[in-house]
């Protein structure tokens, strides 16, 4: 069961030594809290774990600091969503928010090469009005002879190209508990000309090690992508390691998974889980296009293959996208063949914003319906 308190409640107050007296004293109980700080207010929930079937839902939401009571219907008890939409969704990072509601895209270098591409990159997302951008300096690949980034010795001029076009947040991938120290050093060092968001990789879904690092750090949010072997439940109870640890600032990325049922295609798309993942959690979605098709095909109709991937995740709800570019691409040092191109950029950027609106406007459509009946 999950107590949650009144906002901004202080830990002084008669009220809440009150109500933590009794729930302490519940037998066969143990209790755990978890503080969620909103732009305006500070919510403290109280996770009842134990012996709790037989409790009194309505007792324990009678209790002087606590707001409202939740039983638990999944196992992963802080993102869950437990059919209570009133749970807070999403957060903000370095004056972006990121929720169920709103969209975010980042385009930019699956891996960082050299200095002119990062900065074409970011003069260009810059122009188009963009605030975010992914930039890979840690790679992890199949084969121990490919390119595995140029890890901390590109941070500076990374994190420094982004401070210069108002770039607010990098979405870079890590593999060893190392990089949140070289990223955070780095962007102390500058003077934190942006901000970073960590991503978990596919291949480290099941890293429960690294996953509780990067959970026990609440400066940098996650980008968490799905295991690309694994059920979607392993995948959010995975994400779950975070948030056990402290860090609830989670996304979760919908990138494909790996099967031969999914050629021609790079992995089988699997963007039709976007609203099944808001349903379950309060974790904002992102779609990964670039790596589930993983080709630049074009389609009969003259669009690519992957922005119509692109158009089924955000029209699908999908709170943020995760996209492939690269100024040249027969040049990119890692994924090139499915890297989109710099000119292709403005029509990428108005077709996800035209499928957002068209999933603003499939909302409205069947409210209207539910109001009629």
């Amino acid at each position: 069961m999950l107590a949650i308190l009144h906002p901004n409640i202080s830990r002084d107050s008669q009220a809440y030594r009150e109500t933590m007296h009794f729930l302490e004293n519940l037998p066969g109980v143990t209790l755990r809290l978890h503080e969620v700080q909103g732009a305006t207010q500070k919510l403290t929930e109280v996770y009842l774990l134990g012996e709790t079937k037989s409790l009194d839902k309505d007792e324990i939401a009678a209790l002087p600091a606590v707001e409202r009571a939740i039983r638990i219907s999944q196992e992963y008890r802080i993102l869950g969503r437990h059919l209570d939409d009133l749970r807070q969704n999403g957060f903000t990072y370095n004056g972006v928010t990121f929720d169920q509601s709103n969209l975010n895209i980042f385009a930019g270098l699956c891996a960082v090469d050299n200095q002119e591409h990062v900065d074409m990159m970011m003069r260009s997302l810059s122009e188009h009005g963009q605030e975010c951008t992914r930039m890979g300096a840690y790679k992890p690949r199949t084969n121990p002879y490919s390119f595995q980034g140029h890890g901390k010795g590109c941070l500076p001029w990374v994190f420094e190209t982004a401070g210069k076009y108002g770039i607010r947040v990098i979405a870079m991938e890590i593999t060893h508990e190392s990089h949140i120290e070289e990223i955070d050093n780095c962007l102390e060092k500058l003077g934190r000309p942006t901000g970073v968001m960590l991503q978990v990789g596919t291949r480290n879904t099941q890293n429960f090690e690294l996953l509780k690092a990067i959970g026990r750090q609440q400066t940098y949010p996650v980008l968490f992508k799905r295991g690309f072997g694994i059920t979607l439940n392993e995948s959010l109870n995975a994400a779950e390691y975070l948030a056990t640890e402290g860090n609830a600032k989670v996304i979760f990325c919908l990138r494909g998974m790996k099967t031969e049922a999914g050629q021609p295609h790079r992995n089988m798309v699997d963007f039709a889980h976007v609203p099944t993942v808001k349903r379950l959690t309060r974790m904002p979605v992102c779609v990964d296009p670039s790596h589930s098709v993983g080709t630049r095909d074009r389609a009969p109709d003259g669009l690519l293959e992957v922005t119509h991937a692109t158009a089924q995740g955000v029209i699908a709800g999908a709170n943020m996208v995760l996209a492939d570019f690269h100024p040249r691409p027969e040049k990119a040092l890692v994924d090139g063949p499915q890297a989109l191109q710099m000119d292709e950029l403005p029509a990428f950027l108005a077709d996800i914003q035209l499928c957002h609106e068209t999933w603003k406007k499939r909302q409205q459509l069947y409210r209207r319906l539910e109001g009629a009946e």
